[in-house]
């Protein structure tokens, strides 16, 4: 399944067979703030949240947002994956 950026939400969904993984964010500016991360408890731990979360800071970078990770799945992501932080 492909990762969805709905915009009108605020939000990047991922359907999986138990339900619906989302990253959202908040716009200000040039900045996508990501304040939280949801996966179904079905789906964790098999790496949804990350594909999800690098599908969505990808988005970001290519639509000319810096991302602000406030999540603390994303900020371990980041962390994870440093080529992201130049995107902060």
């Amino acid at each position: 399944m492909p990762v969805i950026h709905n915009e009108a939400l605020g939000r990047y969904e991922l359907e999986t067979g138990h339900g619906l993984a989302v990253a959202v964010y908040r716009r200000q500016g040039d900045h996508l703030v990501f304040t939280d991360t949801e996966v179904p408890p079905d789906d964790e731990g098999q790496g949804i949240g990350s594909r999800l979360v690098r599908e969505a800071l990808d988005d970001a970078r290519r639509r000319g947002f810096k991302i602000v990770p406030a999540c603390s799945f994303v900020v371990d992501f980041v962390r994870r994956h440093p080529e992201y932080a130049s995107a902060s």
